[in-house]
C-alpha cells in the first residue's frame, strides 16, 4: 500500500473510532440524534446532538478537514448558539497527527457530553 492509501484507511479508522465514541453517549431523559456530515471542500463532522425536554439541541461534535497544507481539527460543544466549549483549532500538516488530536478531540468532547447534559438539565427544572 502507497502512503496516500495508508492515509487514506488511517483517517476512516479514526472517523470509526470517534463515532462509536459518540454512539455509546446516552442519557436516560434526553433523546439524540447521530451527526455525520461532510463540508466543502474536504472535511467531515462527526458527534452526537441532544433535545434537550424545553426543545433546544445540544451539539457535540469534532471536525476534520483537509485545508490547505494542513489539516484542521476542531471539537466542541454548543447549545443552539451558545458555545458550551470550545477546544482550540488545530492544523497540523501530518495527517496522522491530525488524527490522533481528533481522537483527542472526541474523548475530551465526549467526556463532558454527561456533566453538561445533567446541568443543562438542572436550569430546566
Amino acid at each position: 500500500m502507497d502512503s496516500e492509501s495508508l492515509a487514506a484507511a488511517g483517517l476512516l479508522a479514526a472517523l470509526s473510532r470517534t463515532a462509536e465514541i459518540f454512539a455509546g453517549l446516552r442519557h436516560p431523559f434526553v433523546r439524540h440524534e447521530h451527526i455525520s456530515t461532510f463540508f466543502p471542500p474536504a472535511g467531515v463532522r462527526v458527534g452526537l446532538a441532544f433535545i434537550l425536554p424545553d426543545g433546544r439541541e445540544v451539539r457535540f461534535e469534532v471536525s476534520l478537514a483537509a485545508v490547505g497544507d494542513a489539516f484542521q481539527v476542531e471539537g466542541s460543544i454548543t447549545a443552539e448558539s451558545e458555545t458550551i466549549l470550545a477546544l482550540p483549532r488545530r492544523a497540523l500538516p501530518d495527517v496522522r497527527d491530525a488524527l490522533a488530536v481528533l481522537d483527542d478531540y472526541a474523548d475530551e468532547v465526549a467526556e463532558a457530553a454527561n456533566r453538561t447534559i445533567d446541568q443543562l438539565l438542572e436550569e430546566i427544572v
